[in-house]
């Protein structure tokens, strides 16, 4: 996948808000299904998932270069989150346009993580773009080629586009498979 050159937001709040943005288009571009509680005071962003299996994730992004790597901060108002705040941490390294889809639990105890690392101490690269991670906790099965509805020639003809139109691309045809699953029922 082509990198994409991004404008950095100098406000961390709304650099914060962004990057949840993202997530949820990232997100359902994976076929995920994706909730967001009403108001800010949880500790957790998102949920994803189905009745009876929904995950709660927590959204984090970064653009601070050190050493080898990228810091990503995994604090709220300066202290550690409380054991159990949240199933998964979805960090975004802005500047590479890539995503870490990491297990609360490896964590634990943790301010910090360093991201993008090619040094001895990249430990979080196995979490790297791992949405599979909140599909397989999630209880979603991948929906393949198999179990898509047909499409017509119209639909399937190829026409060039770039990134950003790829990615509502893709958000349409899942919304639109969705909306094909329920009028089957």
């Amino acid at each position: 996948m082509k990198r994409r050159k991004v404008k950095i937001i100098k406000e961390p709040k709304a650099r914060g808000e962004w990057g949840e943005s993202v997530f949820m288009v990232r997100a359902v571009e994976q076929g995920l299904p994706v909730s967001r509680p009403w108001g800010d005071s949880n500790s957790f962003d998102f949920v994803v998932g189905k009745p009876g299996r929904f995950v709660s994730v927590q959204v984090k992004s970064t653009t601070v270069k050190s050493g080898g790597g990228y810091v990503c901060s995994v604090r709220q108002n300066n202290a550690k989150y409380a054991r159990g705040a949240f199933d998964f941490v979805a960090a975004y390294v802005i500047p590479e346009d890539v995503w870490y889809i990491i297990p609360a639990k490896k964590l634990a105890g943790r301010g910090y993580v360093t991201l993008c690392s090619n040094s001895g101490g990249a430990n979080f690269e196995e979490y790297r773009e791992a949405w599979h991670l909140l599909r397989e906790a999630a209880g979603m099965e991948e929906e393949t080629a198999s179990t898509r509805p047909e499409e017509s020639a119209a639909e399937t003809e190829e026409v060039p586009t770039g990134p950003g139109v790829q990615r509502v691309q893709n958000a349409f045809d899942f919304f639109r498979r969705q909306l094909g699953k329920c009028g089957r029922r």
